[in-house]
């Protein structure tokens, strides 16, 4: 499988030039509240059989995506970078994107949209003005932690932008111990999905007060197969945050038992088929190959 979704940073840059870095990332996070480096990375991914990942934006830093943009150089299982420009400036993003697509493995941008005070970030005309840039490129948006600000805010950024492919990550984190908010969730979510130009994430499932196992699982994912089908879904570890849940392996157990309901195509596409495609993966399924 491919890890569509994969973080890293380093302590040391949390402060540069007297800015914090990582300013969601604080002792509080117990044993993540250290520096994830490349090389343990990879000896995760190996240990778990998974051959390659994409390696997703932490910071809303040039300085993350500059330094994710490195790792890319020196390890061939990093297939892509989704990473950071100034959406809310588009001269600025411009030029962020000049020099960033200058690296073929830049393949999209993200922004911690459920971190950032503005509510109505995705339909700031400036933020639409650079996603029409982004999608001129063949770029794609990720929505990190949509529900409850941005998931209504997707779908209209989706529905008014279709060139832009839109990814939700983490299934845009679903309430699922409150009845009342998954249903707002879940009409968002259906919503979405009926939009073409998006993608939905199986990753960042361990949710509060859920245990993180198949069962308790399953109507989430009979739900994303509804709304995306397995040609629009695929898997994320989302290492390493997701180790606070549980380690590695037992999260990609969880999500694989999950897919093994599918037909041997469909898996094949939860699986790399989606990520190669919806992030441009210059690499061939295995499937195929």
């Amino acid at each position: 499988m491919i890890d569509s979704h994969l973080h890293l940073w380093t302590v040391d840059s949390f402060v540069t030039g007297g800015v914090r870095s990582y300013g969601w990332l604080g002792p509080q996070h117990g044993a993540l509240y250290r520096s994830f480096g490349e090389d343990e990375a990879r000896e995760t991914l190996e240990a778990a059989g998974v051959r390659g990942a994409v390696m997703v934006q932490a910071d809303d830093t040039v300085a993350d995506t500059e330094s994710m943009l490195a790792v890319a150089s020196r390890n061939p299982w990093v297939f892509g970078v989704v990473g950071w420009i100034r959406l809310d400036a588009p001269d600025e993003a411009a030029e962020q994107l000049h020099r960033l697509t200058a690296q073929p493995i830049f393949r999209g941008v993200r922004h911690l949209v459920h971190d950032d005070p503005r509510s109505d970030f995705l339909d700031l005309p400036a933020v639409r003005e650079s996603l029409t840039m982004v999608a001129e490129r063949g770029l794609t948006f990720d929505v990190p932690d949509a529900f409850p600000r941005h998931l209504e805010a997707a779908v209209r950024l989706a529905r008014d932008l279709p060139e832009l492919t839109v990814v939700l990550d983490h299934l845009g984190k679903p309430p699922i111990t409150d009845s009342l908010a998954m249903e707002s969730w879940r009409a968002g979510f259906r919503a979405l999905g009926r939009e073409p130009n998006t993608v939905a994430k199986l990753s960042g499932l361990h949710l509060p007060g859920v245990e993180y196992a198949p069962e308790t699982l399953r109507p989430l994912f009979e739900s994303a197969v509804e709304a995306f089908g397995p040609e629009r879904l695929m898997i994320g570890g989302d290492w390493p945050v997701s180790t606070l849940g549980a380690p590695y392996g037992r999260t990609l157990d969880v999500l694989l038992e999950l897919v093994s309901s599918l037909s041997p195509s469909e898996q094949d596409a939860v699986l790399e088929e989606t990520a190669i495609r919806t992030y441009g993966l210059a690499v061939t399924p295995l499937a195929e190959g």
